[in-house]
C-alpha cells in the first residue's frame, strides 16, 4: 500500500518527462488593490506556448520566471514584462521546474529532474547559467526561500510530502510537519513562511511556520479542495478554483469572498498564482482556452523578413550619442557597425553582424576601443541566437529590436555588469 502511495505521489508531484504534459499557460494581470477593492485589468498571456507552461513566480519589478516546454523538454523562461521578450536561463539535460529568486543572489534556484530520474534542487547563475546542487539528501518537491540561508520545502518521502526547513550555512534539515501541499510562501514583512497542511483530509488548512523556532500556527482554512494560493501584502490571501479567483483577508473576512470571474479571459481552471512584492501584478497559471492565446503572427526567420532593421540609425544612451548602421541582406548576412561618442569623442565601437545558421539567424559583435584594440580575443565573439520573429519584433537572446516604424525602433540590449547582475538598456533610435 505504502508503495502504491509513494508511485501515485510521484505523478502528482511532478510531470515526469514519460507522461504527457498538459497543456496549460501563464498569464499576467495588473492588480489594483487601493481601497480595499480587487481589480484585475491589462490581461495578457505572456508564456503563448504549446506544452507545459506553468509555475510562475517574480524574478523582480521587470522579470517573470516559468517552466516552460523547449524541445520536448521543460526548462526556465526569463520574461521581461515591458519589452515582452523571453529568453532561456539554463542549459542542462534534465527538466527544471518552479523557479524561484535566490534572496540577494544573482542566481535563481528550481527544483530538476535528471534523465537518470533524479531530482534535487539546484541554483542556476543568472549570469552564465552554470548549475549547483543546493539539498545533496532529500528529494524537494516544492519550496520556498525564507532567506538566503534557509530553505522551506516539501520533501517527498515514502508516507507523502513532509515539511522540512533546511539551513545551507550548517547544512542541517528539520522535519516539521508531514501531509503538506505544494504552496509555500514568505508572509510578506514577517518572519514566517505559509504551507498548506492536508492533516486533516477532509479540511486543509493554510498554516505558518517560524523556521527560526519552529513554532506552527493555523492562518485559516483553504477553499475547499485547493492547495494554491499566495499573498497580496501581510494579511490577504488570494486563491482560484475553476475560474474563481477568490481572497481572504485576515481578521476582516469571514469566508472566502469572489473577486472576479475569469471565464471571460478564457481561462477554465487556475493553478498556480502570484504576486510581485508591491502587489500591482498577478500572475495565473492554468487551463486557458486557445482563444486566450496571443495570436500575433510569427514569421519565418530569415533576413527578409528582418530587413526592415537595415539604414542608418542615430540615438542617445550612455550619457552620449550613437550611431548604428545596417546593410541590406546579401550573401546570407547582414552587417552593422556601431559607435557611441562622448563628449565629442568615440568611446568605444562594434561590428555587428547577423547571419543565417541552421534554418535560424544568429546576432554576433565584437567590441573595440576608440583605437580599435579588441575586447575580445581573436576567436571570441558575443553571440545572441534568435528566438522569433514578429511583424514588429526581431527576439534574439539577449537583444530585441521593435519596430515603431519605418523611422523609428527601439533596441533593448541585456548588458551583463562586472558583479553577474544583468541590466536591460533602451536604445530609441530614429532613422536618417
Amino acid at each position: 500500500m505504502k508503495m502504491k502511495k509513494y508511485f501515485l505521489l510521484l505523478l502528482s508531484v511532478l510531470p515526469l518527462t514519460m507522461f504527457a504534459q498538459p497543456n496549460t499557460e501563464v498569464v499576467l494581470f495588473d492588480l489594483d488593490t487601493k481601497n480595499g477593492s480587487f481589480e484585475l485589468s491589462n490581461f495578457k498571456n505572456i508564456s503563448n506556448n504549446e506544452g507545459y507552461d506553468n509555475q510562475p513566480s517574480f524574478l523582480d519589478d521587470n522579470y517573470v520566471l516559468f517552466a516552460s516546454t523547449r524541445n520536448g523538454q521543460t526548462d526556465i523562461v526569463k520574461y521581461h514584462m515591458d519589452y515582452d521578450s523571453k529568453s532561456w536561463i539554463n542549459f542542462s539535460k534534465g527538466g527544471e521546474y518552479s523557479p524561484l529568486k535566490i534572496p540577494n543572489k544573482n542566481a535563481v534556484s528550481a527544483v530538476r529532474l535528471d534523465t537518470d530520474g533524479k531530482q534535487r534542487l539546484y541554483t542556476y547563475s543568472l549570469s552564465n547559467g552554470e548549475s549547483t546542487e543546493l539539498i545533496a539528501d532529500l528529494v524537494v518537491a516544492y519550496y520556498t526561500w525564507y532567506d538566503e540561508n534557509t530553505i522551506v520545502s516539501a520533501i517527498i518521502e515514502e508516507d507523502g510530502l513532509n515539511l522540512y526547513a533546511t539551513n545551507l550555512q550548517n547544512g542541517i534539515s528539520k522535519k516539521y510537519a508531514t501531509n503538506v501541499g505544494r504552496s509555500f510562501h514568505k508572509i510578506p514583512n514577517t518572519n514566517l513562511v505559509s504551507f498548506i497542511s492536508k492533516e486533516n483530509e477532509n479540511n486543509w488548512q493554510i498554516k505558518s511556520l517560524n523556521p527560526k523556532t519552529g513554532a506552527i500556527k493555523v492562518i485559516a482554512n483553504t477553499l475547499q479542495g485547493v492547495e494554491d494560493i499566495c499573498w497580496a501584502g501581510t494579511n490577504t490571501i488570494l486563491s482560484g478554483k475553476e475560474s474563481i479567483l477568490y481572497k481572504l483577508t485576515l481578521q476582516k473576512d469571514t469566508n472566502w469572498k469572489e473577486i472576479a470571474n475569469l471565464k471571460s479571459n478564457g481561462i477554465n481552471a487556475i493553478t498556480r498564482i502570484a504576486t510581485n512584492t508591491e502587489s500591482n501584478k498577478l500572475l495565473i497559471a492554468g487551463d486557458v482556452e486557445a482563444t486566450a492565446t496571443s495570436q500575433e503572427t510569427k514569421l519565418k526567420p530569415t533576413l527578409e523578413n528582418i530587413a526592415w532593421i537595415s539604414g542608418t540609425w542615430h540615438g542617445e544612451a550612455f550619457g552620449g550619442i550613437t550611431e548604428e548602421i545596417w546593410s541590406e541582406p546579401s550573401g546570407g548576412s547582414m552587417m552593422a557597425t556601431f559607435k557611441l561618442i562622448n563628449d565629442g569623442k568615440v568611446t568605444f565601437y562594434e561590428i555587428e553582424i547577423i547571419r543565417e545558421v541552421e534554418n535560424s539567424l544568429i546576432l554576433q559583435l565584437k567590441h573595440f576601443n576608440n583605437d580599435l584594440k579588441g575586447w575580445e580575443t581573436k576567436d571570441e565573439t558575443v553571440n545572441f541566437p534568435l528566438i522569433e520573429i514578429t511583424l514588429t519584433k526581431v527576439v534574439f537572446e539577449g537583444m530585441v529590436f521593435e519596430k515603431i516604424n519605418e523611422k523609428e525602433m527601439n533596441v533593448y540590449v541585456d548588458i551583463h555588469n562586472d558583479d553577474g547582475s544583468i541590466e536591460n538598456v533602451k536604445f530609441n533610435y530614429t532613422k536618417n
